[in-house]
């Protein structure tokens, strides 16, 4: 029987060897290929990349090519297009930018694409009596699944709106990268604290300006669905880190200085906010 076990073992290691071995061989294949020109056009009407470096630059193409051959995207109700995948991808990878990481979301196997958004079922069980209630969402992110509205991902991928749909699905899976969503990604325990002192705590004033619905102030710059819980607020504030840097800023120099740790960017040098 140890024998056997033995066996088992020492046979899932060489699997897993030549599995890891076959996968690096894929990937250095697909950095092997040059960035097409179409791909980067799309990139160059964005009001992020042109203000990259040109390492950075490099570096985001290298991913973008990694990410869009390495993940399954599904379109419904919609013809996929590259512009799809290379937009996606592109604000995928700048959250990971300058983070320690072999391949842009490792657990992330699908994207899934609609045209506008879509309605779903929540199904209800109170006291015994059932109810179905329909909700609209705008993107959803569940850890190995990314789902994306095109109609509001393209308006906003390409001007500066505040929001940008792309950015916030995948600060959730960032988020979740710790196996919890709940607005603390992976950070060092050394910087825990702090980061829960600084998010948590404007988390907590936003909530209180939420219910009182009165002298919004600073606050109207992160709106009311930052204050849904912890993990929408993680995600907001990235929105507004990447859209609109120069008033998080002015108006939540902590918080901003926070995410700019986070996120090893001063995005301040990435896009020109009027």
């Amino acid at each position: 029987m140890l024998l056997f076990f033995g066996g088992l073992g020492l046979f899932v290691v060489v699997i897993y060897f030549f599995l890891k071995i076959r996968e690096e061989k894929y990937l250095k294949k697909l950095l092997a290929q040059p960035f097409d020109e179409e791909y980067r056009a799309y990139l160059k009407n964005t009001p992020h990349y042109l203000n990259l470096s040109q390492e950075d630059r490099e570096k985001i193409e290298r991913s973008i090519i990694i990410f869009t051959n390495t993940k399954e995207f599904i379109g419904v109700g919609i013809e996929l297009t590259q512009e799809m995948k290379v937009i996606i991808a592109f604000y995928a990878c700048l959250l990971l930018l300058h983070k320690t990481t072999t391949n842009c979301y490792d657990n992330l196997k699908t994207i899934i694409i609609y045209p506008s958004a879509v309605a779903f079922e929540n199904l209800q069980a109170t006291g015994g009596i059932y109810t179905k209630e329909k909700f609209l969402i705008d993107g959803q992110a569940a850890n190995d699944t990314v789902i994306i509205i095109w109609h509001d991902a393209k308006r906003e991928a390409y001007h500066l709106r505040h929001d940008n749909v792309i950015v916030h699905e995948f600060a959730h899976e960032i988020d979740f990268m710790d196996g919890e969503i709940d607005g603390v990604p992976p950070i060092e325990k050394s910087k825990y604290d702090e980061w829960s002192r600084v998010l948590f705590g404007d988390y907590k004033k936003l909530s209180d300006v939420v219910l009182k619905n009165r002298e919004w102030g600073k606050y109207k710059l992160l709106g009311s669905y930052a204050a849904t819980n912890e993990a929408e607020f993680f995600a907001v504030v990235t929105e507004r880190f990447f859209e609109s840097p120069k008033s998080l800023k002015k108006h939540f120099p902590e918080l901003y200085n926070e995410l700019k740790s986070f996120y090893k960017l001063d995005t301040l040098s990435l896009v020109h906010e009027k």
